[in-house]
């Protein structure tokens, strides 16, 4: 059916079909007679099987939805009916923000891509909170991550704040946090990736985390341009810090191996999609055997089919989640990926 109907979608601007879509499958998952029933018959791979626990949370499949999709949760039930075994929200921060100009968003059809220049838009953490805090009131089973960020207008020597308060207002209603230093959307953003910076907001937001008397897993998210040397450093921070484990790859900056013609491909932006596939699992193996798999990566980046999904979680990842070949390849690629961890 998606093949079907993908050329269609494929007609119109990026962002306004992608609204087009999830607000009418929110709207099928809430008021469709036995709506959510079909979904979830057509999609979901509740399968025992399938479960994993990881960093203390127990997935009932190892396929999420990865940040950016649903930045505000305003679509996590329907999104989970589709099978996804945990869903990320955001990324978000502590101030409602618009976001760049658009477009913001294109599609590189022939190389299996999207460039989004998105810029955090966001109706700020206390709207997601108030929206998780009533999904958890559903006793809820959805794994929900919260991604979390800083205001483009606050300088990175004021960033901890903005992450401080998004963790403390999210901490109630998420199973993890992921801290989102690696988009390339949000200027000086990468700047926090380097040791000094990073260290500093990750011991942060872990002695607020062990303040409590239950804690949440803190992964970071990071960018896959960067060098070995940059990932021996994350390696260490992961270690030093004690967080969780890391999420590798944000979108990348990289453009050489792309076949789209000019100016397409020249769109400032995050690239994601196929063009990603090689380096993301590059770079999740380098991780993986560099700290002896000593914690634990979700891998993200150009996961267009079930090889793909195999390839990272041979990789080394625990986890992997799904956006660009979500998109490209539909909902049915949930369910594929899963029936081939089975074999």
């Amino acid at each position: 059916m998606y093949r079907l109907i993908k050329p269609i979608f494929f007609q119109f601007d990026p962002e306004k079909v992608h609204y087009f879509v999830v607000k009418r499958l929110k709207w099928f998952h809430e008021h469709f007679p036995l709506g959510e029933t079909i979904l979830r018959g057509s999609f979901d791979v509740n399968i025992k099987g399938l479960e994993r626990e990881v960093f203390g949370i127990k997935f009932k499949n190892p396929v999420g939805l990865a940040a950016g999709f649903d930045k505000n949760g305003e679509y996590i039930e329907a999104l989970s009916d589709l099978g996804f075994g945990f869903i990320e929200v955001g990324t978000v921060t502590p101030l409602p923000q618009p976001g760049n100009d658009k477009p913001r968003m294109f599609r590189l059809e022939d190389d299996s891509a999207i460039i989004n220049r998105m810029g955090f838009n966001n109706k700020g953490v206390d709207t997601l909170a108030e929206r998780l805090r009533l999904l958890k009131s559903k006793n809820s089973d959805i794994v929900v991550g919260g991604n979390i960020g800083k205001n483009k207008n606050t300088p990175n020597e004021d960033a901890l704040s903005d992450y401080i308060k998004c963790f403390d207002r999210l901490f109630d209603v998420v199973d993890y946090f992921v801290v989102n230093v690696s988009s390339p959307n949000t200027p000086g953003l990468r700047a926090l990736q380097e040791k000094e910076p990073l260290m500093e907001l990750l011991n942060t937001l872990q002695q607020r985390n062990n303040k409590n008397n239950i804690s949440r897993p803190i992964l970071l998210k990071i960018a896959p341009d960067l060098t070995n040397e940059q990932l021996d450093d994350i390696v260490e921070i992961v270690m030093t810090t004690g967080i969780a484990g890391v999420i590798a790859t944000n979108t990348t900056i990289d453009r050489s191996s792309l076949q789209s013609p000019e100016p397409l491909k020249s769109e400032m932006g995050g690239l994601s999609g196929k063009p990603l596939t090689h380096r993301s699992v590059e770079v999740v193996r380098y991780l993986s055997t560099k700290s002896n798999k000593a914690f634990p990566i979700i891998g993200v980046g150009g996961i267009h089919s079930p090889k793909d999904a195999r390839d990272m979680l041979d990789a080394g990842a625990s986890l992997v989640q799904l956006y660009t070949g979500f998109i490209y390849e539909g909902p049915g690629l949930i369910k594929r990926i899963c029936k081939e961890l089975l074999r």
